[in-house]
């Protein structure tokens, strides 16, 4: 068993030092609480406006500011998910649908989990754009979530929009992981992601799903909050309100053995006629 922490909380868009601030607090009271672990949500380091980003964030300024992160994690150690833009290594797509500054610029969104001596354990780049401003900022990667053993637990990543696909939740979990940290960014008026959506992904997949919000106002999004911790039964572990809040579950690996004993829906794909079907 390990306990998790979440963090939601609003970010100050290109305020990098008042949100690793922020992160660095959450992580003291984190690991005094005995947490094992701190989920951030997405791009809260920079803030979330993905065309500011694109105009204003200079990429030379990011090594810097994960090398802080990495402190953050070392000082207190604890482990720690956050997330950033990346230059992307792969070439974005030139043809006639291609937004031209994801093609000048060639940036991915990514998540990054740190073990408590702030070492990079897991890097996961996202799938799933949501949106125009998105699509505009960024490229969307093409990599599936990798799987590693972190504490104990088979651990996996997904960022955002990316925990809708029930396909990218499976592929988490056919994998091995039994633990899906989810940094996010999402808006006031989708309640049922985290309410519905997010308890159904852990429950079909039997796996734990962590899943860390914004909280209020940045640029032009207001944002949900409502972050939430799910079991493998689909159980709620954790929930947070609008306001800023630092959440803590109990997760592990003898629930979610539980859970795909009782109802084997991995043995029991079959994956083979999946594929013929979407033929």
């Amino acid at each position: 068993m390990m306990l998790l922490s979440v963090l939601q909380a609003n970010a100050s868009v290109m305020d990098v030092e008042a949100n690793l601030r922020t992160i660095d607090d959450a992580a003291q009271r984190a690991a005094q609480a005995g947490a094992g672990l701190l989920l951030t949500p997405e791009l809260f380091p920079v803030g979330y406006a993905p065309l500011r980003l694109h105009a204003e964030l200079d990429p030379a300024t990011l090594p810097g500011v994960r090398e802080r992160l990495a402190s953050i994690a070392r000082r207190h150690k604890i482990g720690l998910v956050y997330s950033l833009p990346a230059v992307s290594l792969q070439l974005p797509a030139h043809d006639d649908d291609a937004q031209p500054a994801a093609a000048d610029n060639g940036w991915n969104i990514t998540a990054t989990l740190l073990d408590a001596s702030g070492a990079e354990v897991l890097n996961y780049a996202k799938v799933h754009l949501f949106g125009p401003e998105e699509h505009k900022a960024f490229v969307a990667a093409q990599e599936p979530p990798a799987v590693v053993d972190f504490n104990g637990i088979r651990t996996s990543m997904l960022i955002c929009y990316d925990v809708e696909f029930p396909e990218a939740v499976r592929a988490a979990a056919t994998r091995g992981a039994e633990l899906l940290l989810v940094p996010t960014a999402l808006s006031a008026g989708f309640d049922n992601v985290p309410q519905v959506l997010i308890r159904a992904r852990a429950l079909e997949s039997q796996l734990n799903v962590a899943y860390a919000n914004h909280s209020g106002h940045e640029d032009v999004y207001n944002f949900l909050g409502g972050s939430v911790v799910a079991g493998p039964d689909g159980s709620l572990l954790a929930a947070a309100g609008e306001s800023a809040a630092l959440l803590f579950a109990e997760v592990g690996t003898e629930s979610v053995k539980a859970a795909r004993d009782e109802v084997p829906y991995l043995r029991e794909r079959r994956p083979e006629l999946y594929a013929n079907w979407d033929k």
